[in-house]
């Protein structure tokens, strides 16, 4: 496989449910994921930043992916969180995840060890062949990972085989503007910053992987129609909506806003898992206060 496929419209970069003991609340992961369905969502992203994958360990990470692909049951893509800053590990996940029976695996540029463009295709180029050419979504966040896959570097890896979209996450619009005009027809090309989901797809791109969608999925889902069916207006009037909801959702580090936004509709979510810390009583007065505008809670 090789090249551009089918991913578009609205992902759910999937928040991991945890019980109050801390493991793994899988029953509440199924409730999360039907919820996801019922509204629309074209695609689940379990276990990448905001599923806390960094925290999960190999046998959660399994069983999430697992879940999440019997839940979806074909009616949604999921694209798993497989991406490490060890080659190797990133190549077993990623054939795990195949065998798994997920549509596609997400990677994120090797964090930590700050490679270089020469460094980021050979990063690539070896999960992609090493899986087989498992539809890969490259993803670049450079405020998590330190390094910023710039369109020319973005440019070598949409010709590795098995590179079939890339997530746009550098909060940068002329770089996610200029990705999405000159791949766009290459491999898919999604937003992964919620504010910038709007002006992205005005650009031409696919869709958006999003962390809004794990509250307000129906409106992400009708946003992005509207701006599809040609309806500038009403997307916007959504777009003004959600924009200040997503700076409310990233008022403390991602997903612990989040989780608390859940905890705060009665659905599962737990708290986070160390080294994060659970918000602020202000930063949870912030998040509830855009909860009640929405009428949400």
């Amino acid at each position: 496989m090789s090249g551009k496929i089918g991913w578009k419209g609205m992902f759910t970069a999937l928040a991991t449910p945890f019980k109050a003991d801390g493991t793994l609340d899988e029953d509440g992961l199924v409730t999360l994921v039907e919820r996801q369905l019922a509204a629309g969502i074209h695609g689940l992203v379990p276990c990448g930043t905001t599923g806390e994958s960094p925290a999960l360990d190999s046998d959660e990470w399994a069983k999430v992916v697992e879940l999440t692909v019997h839940t979806a049951k074909g009616k949604a893509w999921v694209v798993a969180g497989t991406g490490t800053n060890n080659t190797a590990i990133s190549v077993e996940k990623t054939k795990r995840a195949r065998e798994l029976g997920a549509d596609g695996a997400l990677v994120i540029t090797p964090y930590y060890n700050k490679p270089t463009p020469d460094g980021l295709v050979l990063h690539f180029s070896r999960v992609a062949e090493g899986s087989g050419q498992f539809p890969i979504m490259v993803y670049n966040v450079p405020s998590r990972t330190g390094v910023n896959a710039l369109p020319a570097t973005i440019g070598r890896l949409v010709e590795i085989p098995g590179v079939a979209a890339v997530k746009e996450a550098s909060g940068n619009l002329a770089q996610a503007w200029e990705v999405a005009a000159r791949f766009g027809d290459k491999v898919a090309v999604l937003s992964g910053e919620d504010a910038l989901n709007l002006p992205i797809l005005e650009a031409g791109c696919d869709g958006a992987v999003s962390v809004l969608t794990n509250i307000v999925p129906e409106m992400c889902v009708e946003m992005y129609n509207a701006q599809q069916q040609g309806n500038r207006s009403r997307a916007l009037e959504l777009h003004d909506k959600l924009n200040a909801f997503a700076k409310s959702l990233f008022v403390e580090t991602s997903p612990g806003p989040v989780k608390h936004a859940l905890k705060a509709m009665g659905l599962p979510g737990g708290d986070v898992r160390e080294p994060l810390a659970p918000i602020k009583a202000a930063s949870e007065k912030i998040v509830e206060a855009d909860l009640r505008e929405l009428g949400l809670i």
